[in-house]
C-alpha cells in the first residue's frame, strides 16, 4: 500500500530542515572517514592485520551504544547528537594530522579510530528518537524515510568524492573533510530544540536500563529481527571495512573503484528513501526479515571474482533496500514503544548488531590472508543467508500485518523547557 506523505514538505518546518542539513553533512563525513581510515592505514604501512586491527578499534566502543540510549532518553536528543559530532571532530582532526604527516604509531591511530567509534555510539540511538520529539502522527514516516535520504545523500556525496580526494591528494585530507563535517553538523545540531520527557522520580542508571531492556524483550519480532541484525552486520561490516578495500587494492579498481561501489550503493539508498516514504507493506515485519537478505549481492560477487565495475553496477539494490529497511524498522519501532523509551529500545537493538562487529573486523584481515578475500567474502554471505532463513522462522515475523497503534497516543508528557 502507498502513503501520500511527502518527505520534501516538511522541510518546511524548519527544525526538520536543520536536522536534514545536519545529518547530510555528518553522513558526507562519514563517506569521508570511511576511505580515509581503511586506505590511510593501508598508506602508513600496516597492512591486512594491521587494518583489523584500527577497523576493530573504532567499531569496539559500539558496545557502548547503550550508555548512548541512556543518555538519549535522559537529555535533550538534539544535545546528545551535538556532543557526538564534537567529539568526532576531534578524533578525526587528529587522524588528519597522523595520516598528512605519513608516520604514526599504531596505537595512535587505534586510540583516536575508538574515539571516533566512541562519537558514533552516543549519536545513533538519539538519532533514531528524534524524529518522535520534532514529528508526529502520519508524517512520521515521511520523516523517518527523509532522514534516512539525508544518510543516503550524505554517504553518496562523501564516498563518490572520498575516493577521488584519497587518490589525488592521500587520505590524510579527506579525514580532514571529515572533521570539519562533523563540526558543521555539531552547529546545525545545536541550534534545534526537542523536548526532555518528564518523570516524576528519576530512577537510576540500572532501573533506567532494565526498564529498557524489559521494553526492548516485550515483543518477539523486535529481538528476532536484532539476532538477524547481528549476523548481518557482522558479514557488512567486515565486507565494506576490510574485504571490500582488500579486494579492490589488489588490481581491482583501488580507492576510486571502491568510492564508486560505495557511492552507487548510497544513490540506491537515496532511492530508497523516495520507495519508503510511500510503500506500506502488509506485513511490514515480514518485508524487514526479507531486505537484508539483498546484502549478499555484492559478497557473491566479490566471492565471484567479478570487475570492480560489475560491483558498483548491481550495488544500488542493497543501498535501496537498508534505506527502505531502516524506515520501516524506526516507524515500526516509534509507533509500538512510548517516545520516553525510544533511544534505550533503539540502543539495545543497535548493540545486538554491533556486538561481533569488532571481532569480525578483527579477524577478517587474518582470514583473507589465509583463505584468500573471495573464499572469505563467500563465507559472509553464507552467514547472511543463514541468519535470514533462521528469522523467518518466527511466528510473529511472517504473520504480523499491521502496524501498532501510534505511540503519540502515549501518555507521556515532555518537561517544560
Amino acid at each position: 500500500m502507498l502513503a501520500a506523505s511527502s518527505p520534501i514538505l516538511l522541510l518546511k518546518d524548519v527544525s526538520v530542515a536543520r536536522l536534514f542539513v545536519a545529518r547530510v553533512a555528518g553522513n558526507a563525513g562519514d563517506g569521508f572517514g570511511q576511505i580515509a581510515l581503511s586506505f590511510g592505514a593501508l598508506h602508513l604501512g600496516y597492512g591486512a592485520t594491521g587494518l583489523s586491527a584500527v577497523v576493530a578499534c573504532k567499531t569496539a566502543p559500539t558496545l557502548l551504544v547503550v550508555a548512548g540510549g541512556l543518555a538519549g532518553d535522559r537529555f535533550r536528543r538534539h544535545r546528545v547528537m551535538a556532543s557526538a559530532e564534537i567529539l568526532a571532530a576531534g578524533a578525526w582532526t587528529g587522524l588528519a594530522a597522523c595520516f598528512l604527516l605519513g608516520a604514526a604509531p599504531l596505537a595512535m591511530v587505534c586510540g583516536l579510530a575508538a574515539l571516533s567509534g566512541l562519537a558514533r555510539s552516543l549519536l545513533l540511538p538519539a538519532e533514531r528518537g528524534i524524529v518522535a520529539d520534532l514529528v508526529h502522527g502520519e508524517d512520521r514516516r515521511a520523516a523517518n524515510a527523509l532522514l534516512g535520504q539525508s544518510v543516503a545523500a550524505g554517504l553518496l556525496t562523501g564516498l563518490v568524492l572520498s575516493g577521488a580526494v584519497v587518490a589525488a591528494a592521500g587520505p590524510g585530507w579527506a579525514a580532514a573533510i571529515k572533521a570539519g563535517t562533523s563540526a558543521l553538523g555539531a552547529v546545525l545540531l545545536t541550534r534545534l530544540r526537542t523536548p526532555r520527557w518528564r518523570r516524576d522520580r528519576r530512577p537510576g542508571v540500572m532501573t533506567d536500563l532494565g526498564a529498557g531492556w524489559r521494553e526492548f524483550t516485550s515483543t518477539q519480532w523486535v529481538w528476532a529481527l536484532t539476532a538477524q541484525f547481528t549476523a548481518v552486520a557482522v558479514a557488512v561490516t567486515a565486507f565494506s571495512a576490510v574485504l571490500g578495500p582488500l579486494y579492490m587494492a589488489q588490481g581491482h579498481g583501488g580507492p576510486g573503484g571502491w568510492g564508486m561501489v560505495a557511492g552507487l550503493e548510497a544513490a540506491g539508498a537515496l532511492a530508497g528513501g523516495v520507495v519508503a516514504a510511500r510503500w506500506r507493506p502488509a506485513r511490514p515485519v515480514f518485508a524487514m526479515a526479507l531486505l537484508p537478505a539483498t546484502a549478499t549481492t555484492p559478497l557473491l560477487l566479490t566471492g565471484a571474482g567479478a570487475a570492480w565495475w560489475t560491483l558498483a553496477l548491481m550495488s544500488p539494490v542493497p543501498g535501496a533496500c537498508q534505506t527502505i529497511y531502516g524506515v520501516l524498522w524506526t516507524t515500526t519501532v516509534q509507533a509500538t514503544f512510548p517516545p520516553q523509551v525510544l533511544a534505550r529500545v533503539n540502543s539495545w537493538n543497535l548493540l545486538g548488531g554491533f556486538a561481533f562487529t569488532p571481532a569480525a573486523v578483527l579477524v577478517a584481515g587474518p582470514l583473507s590472508s589465509g583463505l584468500g578475500v573471495t573464499t572469505t567474502t563467500l563465507g559472509a554471505a553464507a552467514l547472511v543467508i543463514a541468519a535470514t532463513l533462521a528469522t523467518l522462522t518466527s511466528t510473529q515475523v511472517r504473520h504480523l500485518h499491521t502496524e501498532p497503534r501510534d505511540s503519540t497516543t502515549s501518555a507521556a508528557t515532555p518537561a517544560a523547557p
